[in-house]
C-alpha cells in the first residue's frame, strides 16, 4: 500500500483517482550508467565497419582444472591495457555453465555476493569434464579468442546462447578521479562514448536528490543473444505480456528497457517496462527446438533491452547493471521442465506451503477493530462461504509501531483464538521501517545493538514512511537475524529482551514496503549511498534487501514455538531465491479490467522465474469495481496460487457476502470451487517444491513444440492435473476462445461438453456465473466436494475422483499428494502420495481403475523426489490418522457404451448410474457420457482396483 508525501509529511489517504506518476521514476537516460550502456550499443550498431570489442583473452593464459570442468583465463581491454580482468568458466551439474569475470587487483573490491544470497548452496563442479571445444557440427561450449571474446552454447550445430557476440561487454574498472594512473586516455577512436568524465561517474542528480558515488563508475554491460529463439520470458517484475515485447529495433513495443530495481510503484500502468516491486534476473528463451535460460546474478539496478534481429527467429538482449561482477549461469535445458529443474537445483525449489494458506484470504486496509474481525469471520459463516485467513493492515498498530496493538484491538490473543476456533488463521502486517522514538522497544533495541542502516557518513539513516520519522534494520548484519527471531518468539526467555507476547501460533505475517519504500527518498526508495554491514553501498544490494527481510521474518515465524512449523509470510519485494521463503503478490494494482488481465501474465512470469507462489489482489487494491468485474476477478483469483481479496482504505467494503443474489451466490460457488480443488493445488505445490516446475503452467510449457501457443498468456494449466483455465477478463463477455494445442479430447468441467483439439481454438460459453475450465482427456482429478468453513475442517472429508478418458476411451492418470499440511513430518515419510490409473484390461473390454502407492513404486527407502524417507512405511502415522478417509464417488467421462457391471477386485458389485452421451473416442461433440460410481470400502490410503465391464 502507498501514501503521498506532502512537504515531508505523510498524507492520511490516497485518492483512488491518482495514478502512477512516471516522472517520479528514472528513465534509462536519467540513470548515467544506463545511458552510457545504451549509447555504447547505439554506437556499435551505427559503426560503418564491424564493431570490435576491446576485450580479448590471451589463449596462453588458459588454465584448466584437472577434470576439464573449468578454466580460468586472463582478459585484457585495449581501452586500458594496464587494467587486468580474469574470466572463469565452470561446468556444473546438468551441463549448466557458470561464467564469471572480475577485475584483478583493483583499487577496491566489487560487490560479488549477489549469487550467494540467491543460491541454495555453492554449486559444485561436474565430476566429468563437460567443456567441449567444438566446431559448428557438434554440441558443447565454444570460445573464440581473437578480436572478440565469445562464449557460446552450441547444440546440434545450432548456436543457442551467445555471450558478447556483438562486442558490448564492458566492465567499468575502479579508478581515481584524476585517472592519472592510466597510461592511455580514451580518444574519440577508442572511447565507447563521449564526455566520459562528465557522464555521472562521481555523482548524479535526479530531481532534488544528489547521489554521491565515492567508488566512482563500476557498471557492467553484456550482450546475451539467442540466435535461434524468437520468444523470451521472465526478468520479472513488469506489467507486461508473458512473451516479452521488444524495447529497441524497428517499432519497439516499449521505448525504455526492462528495469530491475525494486520500487514501490502504486497504481502502476497495466502495460509498461517500468520496474516494479521485485527483480529476478532470469530470462528463458524458447523455440520449437529447445528452451535455454540465463541467470545473471546481479543485485544492483539493471536494465535489459530486447529486440528481434530476425523476426520470429532470434532474440538479442543487452544487460546494463550499475555494479557487481559478471556472474552468469547458462542453463542448457533443452526443455522448459529441464530449465525449471536446473534452476531449482542451485537456487532451491519453492517451499512447500502450509495447506491452509492455499485457501481463501480476506484482507482490507483496514479491519478497524477486534470486533470487526470477529464480525467478518461470522458473516462468512452465515453466508456459508469458505475462508481460511483474515488479515490486518497497518492500522492495527499503535502509531504504526509494528508489534504494538492499538486501542481498537484490546484483546489480540483472544481475537486470534476466536478466529482459530474453526480452523482459521490471521495474518498481521509488519513493515521494515521502525518509528524513531525511544518509547518503541523494537527501535530502541535495534539502535542499541547497532543493527540499523547507516548513511554514507556513518550516521543513522532517517527516512519517512508510515511511522513518520523511521529507521531500517540492516538485515545484511548477521547480528540482526537472531535478534529479529527472538522478537517473534512465543517461548519465555528472560535473556531475549523485548518480544511480541500479544501474538499466537495461528497469527502469521505480511512483510510489505520492503523494497524498501521510503516516502521522501529518490524514486520512493532508499538513497543509493547508504551503507550496509560489510561497507557495501545500498546501490550494490538493493534488489536483495527485501528478500533478506522476508527470510528473517520467515525463520522467526517458523521457529517461534520452539518446534518448527511451516510458516506463512507474504512479501512484496523479492529476488532470485525468494521461492525458498514464501509467497509474494503483484502489488498495488487498480480495480480495472486491464489490471485484472495483466495480473495473469505477471503471475505466470514470476512462476517461470521460480517464484510460483504468487497472485494479484482480487478486486484491485485501488478503486471500486462494479459487481461484474468483482465476480470475474474472484474467478481469476480462485485460479491463482495465492488467492487474496484486498482493498484500499478509501474503497467501499466489498466482502462477497455484502452483495445481493445472484452475485453473492456466484461468488460463493467460486469459493467452493477453489476449496473442492485444494487436493489438486496441494499436489501441484508438492511437485513445485521438489522439481521447481511452476504450479501454473503457460501454454508453451505444456506444449513446447507448438509455436501457436508460445505467446498465449491468458490461459494456462494447473499443475499436471490436466485442468486448463481461461479466466474472462473482458467486460460483458459471455463466451471466450480457448486454444487446444494437441489432438486430444477436452471436457467442460461443469457440464461435460466435449471439445476436440488439434492446434485450433474452440468457443467456450462463459456466462458471468462460469469460469471457462476444461479437463484434458487422459486426466484424473481428485476433489473434495463437501463445503466447509475452512480447509482444516476438510482433513477427513471423502474424495471424488473425476476421470476424463483420453481419445482412445480407455486411458487416464492422475496423482494425489497429502500430508499433515503444517509440520515437516513429511520429510520423514509422514505422507500419502498416490497415483490413480484408468486403463484397458488385457483381452477384455474392461476399463480398470486402480490406486497405487507412488512412494513404494519409487523405491521405498531413500530420497523420493527430494523428500528424504527413512524406512518409509505405507502405514505411517499420518496414513493411520486418515485411514478411514474414503473415495466416496468416481465419475468417468467419455465411456463408449453403457457398462455391463462395475465391481471391486474382490468381486463386490458397486452402485452406479450412467447417462448416455458422446464418447471420448468418437467424433461427435455434445455432452460426454457420464458414469457415476458410488464406492464402498474404498480408502484413499490403500491400493484398490475397480473393473468397469463394457
Amino acid at each position: 500500500m502507498r501514501g503521498i508525501v506532502v512537504f515531508g509529511y505523510l498524507a492520511a489517504l490516497v485518492s483512488p483517482l491518482l495514478a502512477v506518476k512516471p516522472e517520479d521514476f528514472k528513465t534509462c537516460s536519467q540513470a548515467a550508467f544506463c545511458n552510457r550502456g545504451r549509447a555504447l550499443s547505439a554506437r556499435a550498431a551505427a559503426s560503418k565497419s564491424p564493431w570490435i570489442s576491446p576485450y580479448s583473452i590471451n589463449p596462453t593464459s588458459l588454465v584448466f582444472s584437472p577434470s576439464k570442468s573449468s578454466f580460468t583465463a586472463a582478459v585484457k581491454s585495449s581501452l586500458y591495457p594496464e587494467i587486468k580482468f580474469e574470466l572463469q568458466v565452470d561446468i556444473l551439474r546438468d551441463g549448466v555453465a557458470r561464467v564469471r569475470m572480475d577485475q584483478v587487483d583493483g583499487l577496491r573490491k566489487r560487490y560479488d555476493e549477489a549469487a550467494s544470497w540467491a543460491l541454495l548452496k555453492e554449486p559444485a563442479l561436474k565430476e566429468e569434464g563437460q567443456i567441449v571445444w567444438t566446431d559448428q557440427g557438434k554440441t558443447g561450449m565454444k570460445a573464440v579468442y581473437d578480436d572478440v571474446e565469445l562464449i557460446t552454447l552450441i547444440r546440434s550445430g545450432r548456436e543457442e546462447v551467445v555471450l558478447n557476440g556483438r562486442g558490448l561487454l564492458h566492465m567499468e574498472h575502479f579508478r581515481t578521479k584524476t585517472r592519472a594512473n592510466h597510461s592511455q586516455e580514451p580518444t574519440p577512436e577508442n572511447a565507447w562514448f563521449e564526455g566520459e568524465e562528465e557522464h555521472g561517474f562521481w555523482e548524479e542528480t535526479f530531481k532534488s536528490w544528489t547521489d554521491s558515488k565515492p567508488k566512482g563508475p563500476e557498471s557492467l554491460s553484456l550482450d546475451i543473444d539467442f540466435p535461434n529463439h524468437p520468444h523470451v520470458y521472465g526478468i520479472p517484475e513488469h506489467a507486461a505480456p508473458l512473451s516479452l515485447p521488444s524495447t529497441t529495433g524497428p517499432d519497439p513495443a516499449y521505448s525504455e528497457p526492462y528495469r530491475l530495481w525494486n520500487l514501490d510503484v502504486y497504481e502502476y500502468e497495466s502495460s509498461s517496462s517500468m520496474a516494479l516491486y521485485g527483480a529476478i534476473p532470469v530470462l528463458h528463451a524458447h523455440s520449437t527446438k529447445s528452451t535455454v535460460a540465463v541467470f545473471n546474478a546481479l543485485a544492483s539496478e539493471t536494465w535489459v533491452d530486447i529486440h528481434h534481429p530476425t523476426p520470429d527467429k532470434s532474440t538479442a538482449t543487452h544487460w546494463i547493471a550499475e555494479s557487481g561482477i559478471l556472474d552468469l549461469f547458462i542453463l542448457p535445458g533443452p526443455t522448459p521442465d529441464a530449465i525449471f529443474e536446473q534452476y531449482a537445483r542451485f537456487t532451491g525449489p519453492t517451499a512447500l506451503p502450509a495447506h491452509w494458506s492455499l485457501g481463501h484470504h480476506q484482507c482490507r486496509w483496514n479491519y478497524i477493530s477486534s470486533d470487526d474481525v470477529r464480525t467478518v469471520s461470522r458473516r462468512f459463516d452465515e453466508e456459508e462461504m469458505p475462508l481460511d485467513v483474515i488479515w490486518l493492515d497497518i492500522e492495527y498498530s499503535q502509531e504504526h509501531k509494528y508489534f504494538i496493538w492499538g486501542q481498537s484491538f484490546p484483546d489480540p490473543v483472544q481475537m486470534a483464538n476466536d478466529v482459530a476456533a474453526i480452523g482459521r488463521k490471521m495474518v498481521v502486517i509488519v513493515d521494515p521501517h521502525l518509528k524513531r522514538t525511544s518509547n518503541y522497544p523494537v527501535y530502541a533495541e535495534a539502535q542499541e545493538r547497532g543493527l540499523l542502516v547507516k548513511k554514507s557518513d556513518g550516521g543513522e539513516f532517517e527516512g519517512w514512511c508510515w511511522s513518520g520519522s523511521s529507521a531500517w534494520v540492516d538485515f545484511f548484519n548477521p547480528g540482526s537475524w537472531t535478534w529479529w527471531t527472538k522478537l517473534f518468539s512465543l517461548v519465555d526467555d528472560p535473556s531475549a529482551g523485548w518480544r511480541w507476547k500479544d501474538s499466537t501460533d495461528t497469527m502469521f505475517i505480511w512483510n510489505d514496503m520492503n523494497e524498501p519504500s521510503v516516502f521522501n527518498g529518490p524514486e520512493i526508495t532508499m538513497v543509493k549511498d547508504n551503507t550496509h554491514y560489510g561497507g557495501w553501498e545500498h546501490r550494490d544490494v538493493h534488489n536483495v534487501n527485501g528478500m533478506l527481510y522476508h527470510n528473517a521474518t520467515t525463520n522467526a515465524v517458523m521457529t517461534r514455538t520452539g518446534s518448527p512449523r511451516r510458516p506463512f509470510v507474504l512479501s512484496r519485494s523479492f529476488f532470485a531465491g525468494s521461492q525458498r521463503i514464501g509467497a509474494i503478490w503483484t502489488g498495488d494494482n487498480m480495480g480495472t479490467w486491464e489490471h485484472m488481465a495483466v495480473g495473469i501474465p505477471m503471475t505466470l512470469s514470476v512462476g517461470i522465474a521460480g517464484l510460483t507462489y504468487a497472485g494479484s489482489d482480487v478486486g484491485g487494491f485501488f478503486g471500486n469495481p462494479d459487481v461484474e468485474m468483482l465476480v470475474r476477478w474472484y474467478q481469476v483469483g480462485a485460479f491463482a496460487p495465492f488467492f487474496r481479496a484486498h482493498a484500499h482504505i478509501d474503497t467501499k467494503r466489498r466482502e462477497p457476502y455484502l452483495y445481493d443474489d445472484p452475485h453473492k451466490s456466484i461468488m460463493r460457488d467460486i469459493l467452493r470451487l477453489r476449496y473442492s480443488l485444494l487436493p489438486v493445488w496441494y499436489t501441484a505445490f508438492r511437485e513445485a517444491s521438489v522439481r521447481g516446475i511452476p504450479v501454473l503452467r503457460p501454454q508453451y510449457v505444456v506444449f513446447p513444440k507448438d509455436s501457436r501457443g508460445f505467446a498465449l498468456d491468458q490461459q494456462y494449466y494447473l499443475g499436471a492435473s490436466g485442468l486448463l483455465v481461461k479466466p474472462v477478463t473482458t467486460q460483458g463477455a459471455t463466451e471466450t476462445e480457448v486454444y487446444l494445442s494437441d489432438d486430444q479430447v477436452y471436457y467442460d468441467y461443469f457440464d461435460s461438453q466435449i471439445y476436440r483439439g488439434g492446434s485450433k481454438s474452440v468457443t467456450v460459453p462463459a456466462p458471468l456465473e462460469k469460469v471457462p475450465l476444461l479437463i484434458r482427456g487422459g486426466s484424473i482429478v481428485p476433489t473434495r466436494a463437501r463445503p466447509r468453513r475452512s480447509s482444516p475442517l476438510m482433513k477427513k472429508d471423502p474424495f471424488t475422483l473425476k476421470i476424463a478418458l483420453d481419445k482412445t476411451g480407455f486411458a487416464a492418470r492422475g496423482e494425489l499428494y497429502l500430508d499433515d499440511g503444517e509440520t515437516y513430518a513429511h520429510q520423514q515419510g509422514e505422507l500419502i502420495w498416490r497415483q490413480f490409473i484408468a486403463s484397458k484390461a488385457e483381452k477384455k473390454k474392461v476399463l480398470a481403475i486402480r490406486s497405487v502407492d507412488l512412494v513404494s513404486r519409487a523405491g521405498g527407502e531413500g530420497a523420493v523426489d527430494g523428500i528424504t524417507l527413512s524406512a518409509y512405511d505405507r502405514e505411517n502415522a499420518f496414513a493411520r490418522d486418515i485411514a478411514d478417509v474414503t473415495v466416496e464417488r468416481i465419475v468417468v467421462l467419455g465411456l463408449e457404451s453403457r457398462p455391463k457391471s462395475v465391481k471391486l477386485e474382490n468381486g463386490k458389485e458397486l452402485q452406479w448410474t450412467f447417462n448416455e452421451g458422446s464418447s471420448a473416442k468418437g467424433k461427435k461433440s455434445g455432452a460426454a457420457s457420464l458414469l457415476t460410481i458410488k464406492t464402498r470400502d474404498v480408502y484413499i490410503v490403500e491400493d484398490w482396483s475397480i473393473a468397469v465391464e463394457l
